[in-house]
């Protein structure tokens, strides 16, 4: 048997399967407990169908958690998930590269902000503009603005500002330099708006030209806003979507699990750091 094992190419133990017919049938892998687990998959995926099963299984395990279980493995969660067609198709987007080679995380809290503008588009036709300010290392976002009928203007952005500073620090000053990044908007590069971000602390930085990846914090908080947020409310009119807006950022700064920060929120990450700064 070893002689023809050798000679077609297969292992003696697979030769004496496939010659006495010992070979079991494989089949789907299967747990008893799975379909006690389906109805709080379904009711995760209704409530967030642009959420993957990494943060699925986030969700699933922090209310696990709060209940006293123990908690199931994001794998099983995928397999159970594609049992029952519930998971996301795959992303057949191309985008060309484009060379960054700079760094924008950081090893602490309030050493860096980025901030960035997005547009909302609601049903009506109207527009609501909204700019933020997001750590660059625990990934709250500290601030926003949210206006319609016009751009966000330097006094928005100043605004913005002071309410980060007060929120971070608990007064109108920054106690020591905080890095302020956004792109060359004029709201963001207007003289006015560099000398009170100095005033308040902070050291204005801006993004090379056509380098939207030297921002990256703020352009994958706009795709995640738009992406979990807008997509899947109905928006009839800018009113309503400027009721919502202060909901969808306090939710993900609160609820949506991250990958950069083990599938926990921003606030939830805070936290566990420094439990007195969380609740600022």
């Amino acid at each position: 048997m070893s002689r023809v094992a050798e000679t077609i190419g297969i292992s003696r133990s697979q030769l004496h399967v496939r010659a006495t017919g010992t070979s079991k049938p494989r089949g789907r892998y299967y747990k008893a407990t799975d379909d006690e687990l389906l109805p709080a998959l379904r009711r995760l995926v209704d409530e967030r169908p642009t959420y993957g099963y990494r943060r699925i299984a986030a969700l699933l395990n922090r209310e696990r958690r709060a209940g006293g279980l123990g908690p199931i493995n994001r794998k099983r969660v995928l397999r159970i998930l594609n049992l029952h067609g519930l998971t996301l198709e795959q992303s057949t987007g191309r985008r060309e590269g484009r060379v960054h080679d700079g760094k924008i995380a950081v090893m602490a809290s309030n050493l860096r902000w980025c901030s960035d503008a997005c547009e909302i588009t609601c049903w009506n036709g109207e527009k609501v503009r909204v700019a933020f300010i997001i750590d660059a290392f625990d990934r709250e976002v500290i601030a926003h603005v949210a206006v319609t009928g016009a751009g966000v203007s330097g006094s928005d952005v100043r605004d913005m500002m002071l309410a980060a500073v007060e929120k971070r620090f608990g007064t109108d000053r920054a106690p020591h330099s905080v890095e302020h990044l956004s792109d060359n908007g004029s709201c963001y590069a207007a003289g006015e708006t560099r000398d009170f971000a100095r005033q308040l602390g902070l050291v204005p930085c801006f993004t090379p030209v056509r380098s939207p990846e030297s921002n990256g914090m703020s352009e994958a908080f706009v795709k995640t806003l738009k992406r979990d947020y807008v997509r899947v409310t109905p928006l009839p009119d800018a009113a309503t979507a400027l009721e919502l807006v202060s909901v969808w950022i306090d939710d993900y700064n609160t609820v949506h699990p991250h990958s950069a920060l083990a599938m926990r929120s921003p606030v939830e990450f805070r936290s566990a750091l420094n439990p007195s700064q969380a609740v600022r």
